[in-house]
């Protein structure tokens, strides 16, 4: 199948680029930055016209979208781009890939949830109760997408971290190592995602559109749905606090020299008020498509190796 990436020079982007290495796919990744001498398509999700024209010229059959605007605190000032970002570029994939029968996985978020509170992990069919612009603008992603009718897999994740880019963890490893002090929230509490986990489990989605569309042609699927449309979640299993995180990444990066203390999160001001609990449930995942999910400090012990590897 022809799979096209969207913000393939994010996190998760660059995972995908690992996982497309090893799969009988035909990938072709896309963002609105070149970066270093990764090989990038240019596309802007928000131009409906553009879209259109890849998946056409490419004859693309899967779109993995894996961009988003994800800076919770300014979209609380610039809720049209997080909206034409999160929402409306999210339903031009949808519209787009939904003219050639083929299946758009769409990355969400934990985010979608907190103003309720609860301590049971989140289901997929529990209502989305977002207590910001960038929670509310992914829900609304969400909903556009099922609205347009395209066969589709909405993978919600959370404390999304990996060997690129910005994170928690890579920067937990750089202030560990230079700070004798730090203080991190022990109020919030959720499961860290190592984004090459999520990139299998996003292959895994792929692999099972294919072995559906080769079984019943293009044909059919214009008359049948996928199956398995949907919202599922995804992150590592287990669950613990941002100040547990901490913790653990400074013990597998050999830091442990730096003081980390627990604090409350309004010791943090915030212009919005973060999830005090999103757990993800993720059986239905499991379930449906075989995923298995590793614990999560296995993986963020793989993570931290890797990063150390990539130094030396």
């Amino acid at each position: 199948m022809n799979v096209l990436v969207t913000g393939a020079n994010g996190q998760l982007g660059n995972e995908m680029r690992i996982v497309a290495k090893g799969s009988c796919h035909n990938f072709i990744f896309t963002d609105v930055n070149a970066v270093g001498d990764k090989e990038t398509c240019y596309l802007d999700i928000t131009d409906y016209d553009a879209v259109c024209r890849i998946v056409t010229e490419q004859s693309v059959d899967v779109i993995v979208n894996c961009a988003a605007y994800t800076n919770v605190d300014a979209a609380e000032n610039n809720y049209d781009l997080a909206e034409r970002l999160n929402a409306v570029a999210p339903e031009n994939l949808a519209k787009a890939i939904m003219a050639r029968n083929g299946l758009l996985v769409h990355i969400s978020t934990d985010y979608v949830f907190g103003k309720e509170p609860y301590n049971v992990p989140c289901t997929e069919e529990q209502k989305g109760t977002p207590t910001g612009v960038y929670g509310l603008t992914k829900l609304h992603g969400e909903q556009r997408i099922a609205q347009t009718g395209c066969n589709h897999a909405i993978i919600r994740t959370a404390w999304l971290y990996s060997e690129f880019g910005k994170n928690f963890c890579r920067t937990m490893m750089s202030l560990t190592s230079t700070k004798p002090s730090l203080k991190v929230v022990f109020d919030q509490v959720g499961t860290p995602t190592y984004a090459l986990d999520l990139a299998k489990a996003v292959l895994a989605v792929i692999d099972d559109f294919s072995n559906f569309a080769s079984e019943y042609g293009y044909e059919a699927n214009a008359r049948a749905n996928y199956p398995k449309n949907g919202i599922y979640h995804y992150s590592n299993e287990g669950v613990c606090s941002w100040y547990d995180f901490a913790k653990s990444i400074a013990q597998y990066n050999g830091t442990t020299e730096c003081n980390i203390e627990p604090c409350h999160s309004d010791e943090f001001p915030s212009p919005v008020k973060r999830p005090n609990y999103s757990v993800l449930d993720k059986t239905k995942i499991k379930e449906v498509f075989g995923v298995e999910v590793p614990y999560w400090t296995d993986s963020l012990k793989i993570c931290i190796s890797n990063l150390k590897a990539s130094v030396k």
